[in-house]
């Protein structure tokens, strides 16, 4: 009875609150003379700060074509917007900012939903042997990521110099599909020396400096253990699949979308995906020596860490994870 009654009391809650803002829009429409589209698009700065607001309304208006014009195909975002300005009754002479800045906005809401679909179908690909240009792609990450020593087969060992698990990396795939393969090559490629550093300090990890503040905590018996600790290294390609799952999950929960928001003047791509990619992957390398675990079995406390502090940083507006290498050159904050 208990929980019925709890339950009765959130959705009359809901409604209430739904007819009160219904209220506060009508009385704001009549005391500015502007509709909610035209308050955010004047008061807000461009960027995640406005698109999210933007989306928002659009999303939670009782007006269809303002709901499905976050859906509309790219090609119908400027027809779209004439029609919300006839609706709104907003005359485009007069208001010519208006229609500027909504168009940049649903160039950016219609593009992460693509980009979403886009994602989701390299995730669901799998990794086929058979197909001349998935084993194109596998072998280039080889060359990039080892330029000096030749791959002596296609089953080899030599597989785990890179960080795969036995002697055929497709097997690796099966979880995040192409999607792994393309995100690690493009990182291999795009930012050679980066990912080969990486690589080598995966392999050879070092352990992180340990300040005087630290030092003095220690007692004599913890600081001996602690100058014979080694420090633990992880497999590059595995964190690799590991950190696209990682990825893939702050896009489809929209937690990217400030980040996107923010760097992509318009309709963010695929690219944009993956230089992202490229900054966690780099960021996580040095967490994980920040972190410095005991062994590799840490892993998924260490992981679960960094997202953690990647979703924080996400939580504000104003947020774009400004990568410092080359692959993500052309990310810039608007």
């Amino acid at each position: 009875m208990k929980h019925f009654l709890r339950m009765l009391f959130q959705v009359c809650l809901y409604f209430y609150c739904k007819f009160l803002w219904r209220c506060l829009k009508f009385v704001m429409r009549k005391l500015t003379g502007r509709c909610e589209l035209q308050r955010i698009c004047y008061s807000t700065k461009p960027g995640a700060s406005r698109t999210m607001k933007i989306e928002t309304s659009l999303r939670d208006s009782k007006s269809k074509l303002l709901q499905t014009s976050v859906s509309v195909h790219p090609d119908a975002i400027e027809k779209t917007i004439e029609d919300i300005m006839e609706l709104k009754k907003i005359n485009p002479d007069i208001n010519p900012q208006l229609g500027i800045s909504l168009q940049a906005c649903l160039l950016q809401i219609v593009g992460y939903r693509n980009l979403v679909a886009d994602v989701e179908k390299l995730r669901r690909e799998p990794y086929d042997s058979d197909d001349p240009q998935h084993e194109e792609m596998l072998l280039k990450l080889w060359k990039f990521l080892k330029p000096n020593t030749p791959l002596e087969s296609r089953i080899s060992k030599q597989w785990c110099e890179i960080g795969f698990q036995g002697d055929d990396p497709k097997t690796d795939f099966r979880g995040m599909g192409l999607l792994g393969l393309y995100n690690l090559q493009y990182f291999a490629e795009r930012d050679a020396a980066a990912a080969q550093q990486v690589l080598s300090d995966s392999l050879h990890p070092k352990c992180r400096d340990i300040t005087k503040e630290e030092t003095s905590k220690f007692s004599k018996a913890e600081w001996e253990k602690k100058r014979m600790d080694k420090a633990i290294g992880y497999s590059f390609a595995i964190v690799g699949i590991n950190i696209t799952d990682l990825a893939y999950n702050l896009l489809v929960s929209g937690a990217l979308k400030t980040h996107f928001y923010n760097i992509a003047p318009e309709a963010p791509t695929l690219s944009h995906f993956q230089q992202t990619f490229c900054y966690l992957m780099h960021e996580f390398h040095k967490f994980w020596i920040e972190e410095d675990p005991t062994d590799i079995m840490e892993f998924n406390r260490v992981r679960e860490k960094f997202r953690k502090r990647i979703i924080k940083q996400l939580r504000n507006p104003d947020m774009a994870l400004c990568p410092h290498f080359a692959a993500s050159e052309g990310l810039i904050n608007m």
